[in-house]
């Protein structure tokens, strides 16, 4: 564990600062915050609407690969990307050249994951068709509740008709929203930023009209098979309560055949790769970037 990610956790346990954190994702309503001016700088930045949800595209502007990477932010299905998501998305595209597509999808309450699947779909039959031109590959992923999401899209895609991505990006993935591990109360003290009781009512709210509701697979991506998924590249910090989760979504994946490495980062907080400063989200920021400049999803761990 890095002394900045020892002092980044720290910081955010304290609790004035940790109830100050808490207000500001409650008072920042449902707006996207806007690429930055140091992003729109280095890349294009291009809005559009699709199905009443807007979609931004992201390409850097030297040496861009075509390679697409559907990228589903965080935020307990409730919260609307933030600066963090940004700098994410800014540090993958600048390191890999790949065409970032950033789906804004309707958030709970007021919509659902039974709303969200044909949204994203679509979003990824586009990122298909531009990268069928120049014969790059289109990854999906995403942090937290997006990461969840991400592997719910990589089901869809293998239990319909459209090809499976080339691999998934998975940062502090939330896979089961029921959270249910045994394992989850102990870590629930060391982890600064995530409370069990508020994720599972932005769950509960996510999975209303879902057949199985919070267990069904496209919610709950943890309980499907996982067979047949693609590769995924699982990026996950020891002091959050997500973890024993993706312990379990490594286990049960590689059980029934599927490609997954979880590297886990002691110390490291929920979606630490949004603290861009510390040594962990660097490497783990560069290690994804090396996923998508390589054709080649196969196993080149470092």
């Amino acid at each position: 564990m890095s002394v900045p990610m020892s002092l980044t956790r720290g910081l955010l346990g304290i609790a004035p600062l940790k109830a100050a954190w808490r207000r500001a994702g409650e008072s920042r309503g449902l707006h996207d915050a806007p690429a930055p001016p140091s992003l729109r700088r280095l890349c294009t930045v291009e809005h559009r609407m699709l199905g009443g949800f807007p979609v931004t595209l992201v390409t850097p502007r030297e040496h861009a690969t075509g390679t697409q990477l559907v990228y589903l932010h965080g935020g307990g299905y409730v919260g609307p990307i933030i600066a963090a998501h940004w700098s994410i998305i800014t540090s993958l595209v600048l390191r890999s050249g790949a065409t970032v597509v950033v789906p804004s999808y309707g958030l709970a309450p007021e919509h659902t994951a039974v709303e969200a699947y044909p949204f994203l779909e679509e979003v990824y039959r586009q990122a298909l068709d531009r990268a069928a031109a120049t014969g790059s590959p289109v990854f999906v992923g995403g942090d937290s509740a997006g990461a969840g999401l991400a592997v719910g899209l990589a089901v869809r895609c293998r239990d319909g008709e459209l090809p499976p991505p080339a691999g998934l990006l998975l940062f502090s993935p939330w896979l089961d929203v029921r959270l249910e591990s045994a394992a989850i109360a102990a870590l629930e003290p060391r982890d600064p930023l995530l409370e069990r009781s508020n994720l599972v009512e932005a769950g509960r709210l996510w999975a209303a009209g879902s057949p199985g509701g919070t267990a069904d697979p496209l919610v709950s991506p943890l309980t499907d098979s996982l067979a047949g998924l693609p590769p995924a590249f699982v990026y996950q910090g020891d002091r959050d309560i997500l973890l024993p989760d993706a312990k379990t979504f490594a286990a049960k994946a590689t059980a029934a055949g599927s490609s997954v490495q979880l590297r886990i980062y002691p110390g490291a907080i929920h979606v630490f790769v949004g603290a861009g400063w510390t040594p962990e989200a660097k490497r783990a920021l560069a290690d994804a970037a090396g996923r998508l400049r390589a054709h080649d999803t196969a196993d080149d761990s470092a």
